[in-house]
């Protein structure tokens, strides 16, 4: 700990109490090395605040003393997005302590920006409503870092990202200043939205302390179907004809039939759901509120014609709910599994046009693997709105240094493909420290755009270092 570092910690702990500091080495350990396991930094404090009154001093106080912090959550990032670097320079801001809702009812709900989403969504439950954004990591996630990286998930195709979800903010500004947005104003002219700014900025223009967030009605019936097809093209008409026809679709998953193998031979207890075999695999899910028309059936309606004119292969709708789930543990199921069944890969969250999307994963495989024969490139993911989920396997060019060999080349390639496509190299894990060199090449303009807000906002520089630009 430097003189500074430990200047700025005792004078914390007097103001604040033995809480508001952690030191042990012991106890900051967990919270040093992102979720993947590929970066490990160093910290010699976690700075653990229980009000926003808090987090404006400690900022404010860190400022001043040049110290550095690194805003965290759950530490669920996978792009190493809140990992303190590793010269030991920043001290962790843990907003863990910060877990209340604040408030909640049909209009919606403010919840602090340590509450994690599984808990938000039990209490959205228990009025009877739902907070419509979920995924893997629902468990250890929080509202604070959701924002910060304006996550998406498998909802967003009927109800948008983090961004289309959050009706206003409350953070804390790089000095120390207090914005309270969390009124919810639905018309507000006053210059550019604050809060829309701080959204997907990953801490590095501030500290998210609260969010006011939209709420739906809970569902009262859902119906999860399995269709076979021929190709991406098809998947998409399929798309294309539901959405004209209903606005209950929420889910479109789209699969090969390699990450369906993949997922049968590593989960015990699986099975395909259609008999026969599939080049490719779509999950589709509707669901319905109040009085609405039961989903099953509405799902049997839409796809028969399809299924009548050979757009769709084959399908089949779960007759339980115990169905549905097994369906959807099949998708979720799909980076785990073919880590498991066909090795390492690079991996690319990347997002298309949607229109784009089925000739992306068609010419896009095939140009990685005519770069780096041998290779094999694949790719899953949200049909819906564009986003996918782009391997790359060594293949036959396996060794045991393969990633760090060839990883970066690869990446450049689908990188360049992607751009060429339209589409953006993060679609809904964000920058971290993972993509700030691709963001840089690729997108030089939109880089400088970055650090002139981040200048004119975070003059002394304190606000998650080395992470987005």
């Amino acid at each position: 700990m430097s003189p500074s570092q430990a200047r700025l910690v005792d004078t914390l702990r007097a103001r604040f109490g033995e809480r508001a500091v952690v030191t042990d080495a012991a106890d900051i350990a967990p919270w040093l090395t992102d979720w993947r396991g590929r970066w490990t930094g160093k910290s010699a404090a976690i700075l653990q605040p229980a009000t926003t009154g808090e987090v404006a001093a400690m900022v404010q106080l860190a400022g001043e003393a040049g110290a550095p912090l690194v805003p965290q959550g759950g530490n669920t990032s996978m792009v190493g997005g809140a990992t303190p670097p590793d010269d030991g320079s920043a001290l962790i801001l843990s907003l863990r302590r910060m877990n209340r809702i604040r408030s909640i009812g049909p209009q919606g709900a403010v919840a602090e920006a340590g509450v994690i989403l599984a808990e938000l969504h039990q209490s959205a439950d228990d009025i009877g409503c739902r907070f419509p954004l979920t995924l893997g990591a629902r468990g250890s996630c929080t509202i604070g870092g959701l924002v910060s990286t304006n996550a998406g998930g498998t909802q967003v195709l009927r109800f948008g990202t983090m961004r289309g979800l959050v009706a206003g903010l409350e953070a804390v500004l790089p000095d120390g200043t207090i914005h309270d947005g969390l009124s919810g104003l639905k018309k507000d002219n006053r210059g550019p939205s604050i809060d829309q700014l701080l959204i997907g900025a990953e801490g590095t223009l501030g500290v998210v302390t609260a969010a006011r967030l939209r709420l739906v009605p809970a569902v009262a019936a859902r119906a999860v179907a399995w269709l076979g097809l021929a190709s991406p093209a098809d998947a998409l008409a399929v798309l294309r004809a539901l959405e004209d026809s209903t606005d209950r679709i929420e889910g479109f998953e789209l699969l090969p039939a390699e990450s369906l193998k993949a997922v049968l031979a590593h989960v015990p207890g699986t099975r395909s759901p259609l008999d026969g075999e599939h080049p490719w695999h779509v999950l589709v899910e509707a669901t319905a509120s109040g009085g609405a028309d039961d989903p099953g059936a509405l799902l049997e309606r839409l796809l028969a014609p399809m299924l009548e004119r050979g757009l769709v292969r084959d399908a089949t709708i779960a007759a339980s709910e115990g169905q549905a789930e097994a369906f959807w543990r099949l998708r979720d199921s799909l980076s785990e599994a073919e880590r498991a069944v066909y090795g390492p890969a690079t991996q690319h969250d990347i997002s298309v046009p949607v229109g784009a999307m089925p000739a992306f994963l068609v010419e896009a495989s095939a140009a990685v693997e005519a770069a780096f024969p041998g290779s094999h490139a694949s790719g899953f993911g949200h049909l819906g709105d564009g986003n996918i989920h782009f391997h790359v396997r060594a293949g036959s060019r396996a060794s045991t240094d393969w990633l760090a060999q060839e990883g970066e080349a690869v990446t450049r390639l689908v990188d360049d493909l992607v751009v060429a496509a339209g589409g953006s190299i993060s679609a809904e894990h964000g920058i971290g420290q993972m993509k700030r060199a691709e963001l840089a090449r690729l997108s030089p303009d939109r880089v400088a755009i970055l650090k002139a807000i981040k200048a004119g906002l975070d003059r002394r520089t304190i606000m998650n270092p080395g992470k987005l630009i």
